[in-house]
């Protein structure tokens, strides 16, 4: 497959931003798509422009097999992603997401090809496995674990015939978040950047913090009001400390400015 059409099948940019001087490539959680990351898109515009990764095996990739592994899905989205070299970019991963982008540092960096920051948020850190087995469970089990997260519409659970078709994806998606292992890639030089809701079930504060060993550049915390999906409400306020992170505390010559030709 071409390199650009292999690009737009992982990659979704739902309002571009040819003049941002960034790229901040993000990574969904498990039974997520591209689409949950378009009001973070929209909000970025046009400082940051948003690349939302989709996995196979929804949406439009349906058809597609699922990929049940981090590595797997680390990567096929290395290339696709090195093949867009317009501009530096940042990485932004929820849940499962964070596994994924945190492994795709590790790539980028042996390419010699760094990312600016990377953005962790739900989730412990590679060094903090959990033996969790949600993706073991029956159909209804498994629905009934979703909802205990939240993120998700009770009238999507309610949806017998919608839920049939997701749950392949779903599955797939928590196979590869619980049985993801940390191999010791790594620490990556980008700075990383750790998103927690105070009340969520998955991360603890020590597993949140132990992020810091994974790199060896800075590592900070923040703490959000709300649990596992703290995001779907605090959307600005996170992307206020991309921003923040990014413009502020970045080199200038790490951001260069757009060229005119």
């Amino acid at each position: 497959m071409p390199q650009d059409a292999e690009r737009r099948q992982w990659a979704r940019v739902f309002h571009p931003a040819p003049d941002a001087p960034v790229r901040l490539v993000c990574f969904p959680h498990a039974g997520g798509t591209a689409s949950y990351f378009g009001p973070l898109a929209r909000a970025s515009a046009p400082a940051v422009e948003v690349t939302a990764i989709q996995y196979p095996g929804r949406q439009d990739r349906f058809r597609e097999p699922c990929l049940s592994s981090v590595d797997e899905l680390a990567d096929a989205v290395v290339g696709p992603m090195t093949a867009a070299d317009d501009r530096p970019v940042a990485l932004f991963g929820h849940s499962l997401g964070a596994s994924v982008a945190f492994e795709v540092a590790c790539r980028l960096e042996g390419l010699g090809r760094a990312p600016l920051a990377v953005f962790v948020s739900g989730r412990r850190a590679p060094s903090r496995p959990r033996d969790d087995s949600v993706h073991s469970l029956g159909d209804d089990a498994l629905v009934a674990e979703i909802g205990k997260l939240g993120g998700t519409d009770p009238r999507v659970l309610a949806e017998k015939e919608l839920l049939r078709l997701a749950l392949p994806a779903v599955r797939a998606d928590f196979r590869a978040a619980e049985t993801y292992r940390w191999r010791g890639s790594g620490p990556i030089s980008s700075p990383l950047h750790v998103h927690v809701g105070d009340d969520d079930p998955r991360v603890t504060e020590d597993e949140a913090r132990a992020w810091a060993a994974h790199t060896t550049g800075i590592c900070t915390l923040t703490r959000h009001p709300g649990g596992h999906f703290y995001l779907d409400s605090r959307t600005d306020q996170v992307l206020a400390a991309i921003r923040h992170e990014l413009f502020s505390r970045a080199p200038s010559d790490r951001i260069p400015p757009r060229s005119s030709t």
